[in-house]
């Protein structure tokens, strides 16, 4: 009893494992089934041939049987015309026996013939049955592969939420601001450097101005110019922008 139950327990847990490997990958072994069931098919032809064998030669035998009852009955009929009916009553029985023996094999032939035709249906139905297995093998096993692209896609589409909540949204969130951060340093940068024109600017504006009066002092030492004309120049030059305004 106790050695009933550990075996008992040891089918359930070799059960469970098996159980683990089949919905693992169902293909897998349903091929495998579909293998073994292609070798017992093989082994059933083998089988059947050796038994056709048989068939052939009993079939032989009883062809051999209805030629040796017709001499017989061949040559009784010719002792039977010769006159010799003791001869022929010999052959006679013989051929009795002959057709006996014959009649017995005729009917083992048809009992083979039967079984064989019986066993070769069922090879062929079996044979039908795995076309069929193998056709679902490959059917099935192209619906397995879709339907785990499809989930992982569904997968993937999940992943690649824009939420903030997700990782994706988090890691997008963290590189916006990094953008921002550096576009903020591009414009302080710029800003800084627009510090200080102003004042080059009215420098060069300073420099223009006395490059100027000191051309028109070399004119003048030169003899180019009078004061009087770098004077009224001058003047001209001041009351332009005041009666431009007057203008105005």
């Amino acid at each position: 009893m106790i050695f009933g139950k550990f075996w008992s327990a040891l089918r359930a847990q070799l059960n469970k494992i098996a159980n683990v490997f089949f919905e693992a990958d169902p293909i897998s072994q349903m091929r495998y089934e579909y293998d073994s069931a292609v070798e017992q098919l093989k082994d059933g032809r083998k089988g059947l041939e050796m038994y056709r064998g048989l068939v052939e030669r009993v079939s032989r035998q009883v062809q051999d049987n209805e030629a040796h009852c017709q001499r017989l009955e061949a040559q009784a009929k010719a002792y039977l015309k010769a006159g010799d009916r003791e001869t022929a009553g010999k052959f006679a029985l013989e051929l009795q026996k002959a057709r006996k023996q014959a009649e017995e094999n005729r009917q083992q032939l048809d009992l083979h013939e039967q079984a064989y035709q019986n066993n070769l249906k069922k090879i062929q139905h079996a044979n039908e049955r795995l076309i069929e297995v193998r056709q679902k093998i490959q059917k099935y096993d192209a619906e397995l592969r879709m339907s785990e692209a499809e989930a992982e896609i569904a997968k993937l589409s999940e992943s690649f939420d824009m939420n903030v909540t997700t990782d994706f949204g988090q890691i997008e969130q963290v590189i916006q601001q990094r953008i921002d951060t550096n576009r903020g340093k591009v414009r302080v940068a710029v800003d800084l450097s627009q510090k200080g024109i102003a004042d080059i600017q009215a420098e060069e504006r300073m420099e223009k101005v006395m490059a100027a009066d000191a051309l028109e002092d070399l004119e003048v030492e030169l003899g180019m110019k009078t004061p009087e004309t770098s004077a009224t120049a001058e003047a001209a030059k001041d009351l332009g922008p005041a009666t431009e305004k007057q203008t105005r």
